[in-house]
């Protein structure tokens, strides 16, 4: 493995704590004996035609710095390749790196894990959903969540994740259960009212809800969590129990697992680790060992 390796910085998460993260992060990689690459980008797209070129030009690993977008970016650069992946967390959410079981917030601690890490190759596969040629690591989200995100995203006001909370309850005065027609591999089809349903492949998504508490990174399987045509004083009162994970215990909630999953139903936007993919109808699949990332 080559000493040389690539931070993939957002200067913008958290509020600018990406750009400030990357300075005691290179300082930690550099005291371990690599030699260190940033880079950035004008924008999205720039920065990830960059980070390709890191891929493609043989670096040793791509460590994001930032929250799950950046997280998110970084997995469409090195997904289907054997480049290591590393991930220093400095966002609002967060999902991917609790998953993994990284330092959150800490990014001289998160880069002197990774340094130890390179150096003794621990290196890990993970499977990774894919919806066309587009990779996530979390959760495919759609329904009532992806509209959230949908409406939290046009809000200039307030900033950060009470944003969506506000979001939340504007969409919960308005919102209905809608027809979903799910398809999993073996064929099977299921045409339910739903609430929304979450195709996982990890557990969490939104700093820390637990939408789907069973999924497993590394056995090739989504769980697949369909909240069924809950009223909103049911919703409210099973809400606060998807941070412990315990909502599939309602008798309203499902879970399914499958290695490939369509998922149909009007007028819904499907989001993937937090970033918009498109309207449904989508189709996503578990690729196994998809990415190997540095760490525990």
């Amino acid at each position: 493995m080559t000493c040389e390796i690539t931070l993939f910085v957002n200067p913008t998460a958290g509020r600018g704590r990406g750009a400030r993260a990357a300075r005691p992060a290179a300082s930690a990689l550099r005291a371990a004996g690599f030699s260190v690459r940033t880079v950035l980008g004008e924008n999205a797209p720039d920065a990830l035609a960059r980070a390709r070129a890191a891929v493609r030009d043989g670096t040793g690993a791509l460590i994001a710095v930032g929250g799950d977008g950046m997280a998110h970016l970084a997995l469409q650069a090195v997904a289907g390749t054997r480049t290591p992946f590393g991930l220093i967390a400095v966002g609002t959410g967060n999902d991917l790196a609790r998953t993994l079981g990284l330092p959150v917030r800490d990014p001289a601690a998160a880069a002197r894990l990774i340094a130890e890490a390179l150096k003794d190759s621990r290196l890990n596969d993970i499977d990774l959903g894919q919806v066309g040629d587009h990779w996530f690591g979390t959760v495919l989200a759609s329904g009532l969540d992806s509209r959230v995100n949908d409406r939290g995203n046009r809000m200039r006001w307030p900033l950060g994740r009470f944003k969506y909370d506000l979001a939340l309850l504007a969409e919960l005065a308005a919102f209905r259960p809608l027809p979903y027609r799910i398809t999993l591999d073996d064929g099977e089809v299921r045409e339910v009212e739903a609430t929304l349903v979450a195709v996982g492949n990890g557990s969490s998504y939104g700093g820390g809800m637990r939408i789907c508490p069973g999924a497993d990174l590394t056995d090739g399987l989504f769980d697949v969590t369909v909240v069924g045509d809950c009223t909103r004083t049911t919703l409210l009162r099973v809400f606060p129990r998807v941070y412990r994970g315990t909502h599939v215990e309602h008798p309203k909630v499902s879970v399914v697992r499958a290695a490939k999953v369509e998922i149909a139903a009007p007028d819904v936007t499907g989001y993937a680790d937090g970033e918009p993919l498109g309207p449904l109808p989508l189709t996503a699949r578990c690729v196994r060992a998809a990415v190997s990332v540095i760490g525990p």
